[in-house]
């Protein structure tokens, strides 16, 4: 079996460690998010790739659920010394490792989705892991506060703002111009399932769909999506902040139909979200949190016989 997800951060990253376990002679290709990547003391940073890539490869701190496991922060240490900026960002002494195999391949001209085959022969992660785009298209952020309106990267609007200013706007600059990088488009064609992991719907699985070309490819296949949204409120993460900027209530009925029936054929909501419906699609209420490996296969085995 074939089977094809789209994964952000720690959420997606989790979800697919119980897909591996609910599926363990399926072929599992992954797209995973980079419009969170960002350029930090000259290094090519892509949190949702290497989440996924140590979370799946065992080297994730399990803890937090990013970052390394055993991480030193010698370097971040020094830098602040030196009073360099940003220090909201913390990069661990493993980590940037990995930052610096990735900048100096990327500044010989190797594309991303090459870069990201050649770090995964590290880590064994057990699946293909394919960047939605080769092309460099970053989320921004629109927001208004002491300093007026201004556009913000995400990960400071996320991670130093921790979202407590709204968003007016979030966008994704350069996706117009921005391709399906390559191998994308031929594992949609070829899966014979999607999976939607509770992963963000706004900047995690929205900002992939956003590429020219995959959404349209998606909705040609079927699509089984699994609700981030547990009784309003976030699984995970910060999602409600998201939703809120682009005027979507965080329910599981309003993620279902940001998503759309054209998208999606099946959506998995938790027990407390059994009312919910949209013509067109099949939805299955069950328990939904990922409270260990063994709860988010039983998730996983419930979104692939939906999808069955």
């Amino acid at each position: 079996m074939r089977i094809l997800s789209l994964a952000g951060g720690i959420g997606g990253a989790r979800f697919l460690r119980g897909l591996q376990a609910a599926a363990p002679d399926a072929e599992i290709t992954v797209i995973g998010n980079t419009g969170d990547d960002i350029t930090l003391f000259g290094l090519r940073v892509c949190p949702d790739l290497d989440t996924v890539m140590y979370t799946l490869g065992g080297g994730i701190d399990e803890e937090q659920g990013w970052g390394r496991a055993g991480e030193t922060h010698a370097v971040k240490s020094e830098l602040a010394a030196y009073g360099m900026e940003p220090q909201w960002f913390g990069l661990g002494d493993r980590d940037i490792a990995t930052h610096i195999v990735r900048t100096q391949m990327l500044n010989a001209g190797y594309p991303l989705s090459a870069i990201t085959e050649a770090l995964c022969d590290r880590w064994n992660p057990g699946v293909r892991l394919i960047p939605m785009t080769d092309d460099r298209a970053e989320t921004h952020v629109v927001v208004e506060d002491e300093q007026g309106r201004r556009a913000i990267h995400f990960q400071e609007w996320w991670v130093r703002l921790r979202a407590s200013v709204p968003a007016r706007q979030i966008v994704l600059t350069g996706a117009e111009d921005a391709k399906p990088a390559p191998g994308v488009l031929e594992a949609i064609e070829q899966a014979d399932a999607v999976i939607l992991p509770p992963s963000n719907p706004v900047v995690s699985i929205g900002t992939i769909l956003q590429i020219p070309g995959i959404r349209e490819a998606l909705e040609a296949k079927t699509v089984v999506g699994v609700s981030p949204i547990i009784g309003g409120a976030p699984v995970r993460g910060m999602a409600d902040a998201c939703l809120t900027a682009i005027g979507v209530e965080t329910s599981a009925q309003a993620v279902l139909e940001l998503y759309g029936s054209r998208l999606l054929d099946g959506w998995l909501v938790a027990e407390q979200d059994a009312g919910v419906a949209l013509d067109g699609v099949r939805v299955v209420s069950r328990p939904l949190l990922m409270t260990d490996v063994e709860a988010t296969a039983g998730i996983a085995r419930a979104a692939l016989e939906l999808a069955r």
